[in-house]
């Protein structure tokens, strides 16, 4: 059975683009959000000195993730409000060089957020690294590319979310995500 939920968007991009801190605004003007969840098994799994890591072993943190991002689709299929997801179920197709698994295809195709997608772009000036973002530059800007190209072939429409202050850009979502 395929669900479709035309209340939950998606916001996209590689790390360090300002998802998050729109995320946590959109969060402060009472919209319902949802976290992203790699970077919690990222920390989860350095904290406990596991391998599920990206740089380490990056299937097992597709699983670990996906897994996670099905939870969260399913616990909040009854809500008939508007939810805003940092990442969802299609940022793990492809991600880190892996092949999607066949439980990460199925959920794609039976878990359905809204076909808008937000996607933020690499911006220099707001990129840092930390111990859970290792890409480099030219990886950030690889990840945009990848996710411009992958998210029509997966039924979703990209919406590049312009550079500006955090209020803008929380704004531009929330004129959009109708």
């Amino acid at each position: 059975m395929i669900v479709h939920k035309p209340n939950f968007f998606v916001l996209t991009g590689g790390g360090g683009t300002g998802k998050t801190t729109v995320l946590r605004q959109l969060q402060a003007l009472g919209e319902r959000v949802v976290e992203e969840n790699i970077r919690a098994v990222i920390r989860e799994q350095v904290a406990a000195g596991g391998q599920a890591v990206p740089w380490l072993d990056a299937t097992a943190c597709r699983d670990l993730t996906t897994a996670r991002d099905i939870a969260d689709f399913d616990r909040l299929a009854s809500e008939t409000g508007r939810v805003v997801f940092d990442r969802g179920l299609m940022d793990m197709y492809g991600a880190n060089g892996v092949a999607p698994s066949p439980a990460l295809a199925e959920a794609i195709r039976t878990r359905r957020y809204n076909t808008r997608v937000f996607v933020f772009p690499p911006w220099r000036e707001i990129y840092q690294t930390d111990g859970e973002r290792r890409q480099d530059w030219s990886q950030m800007q690889a990840v945009f590319d990848d996710v411009l190209r992958t998210l029509p072939e997966l039924g979703y429409e990209p919406a590049v979310v312009p550079k500006g202050d955090v209020t803008a850009r929380a704004a531009f979502i929330l004129e959009r995500a109708v």
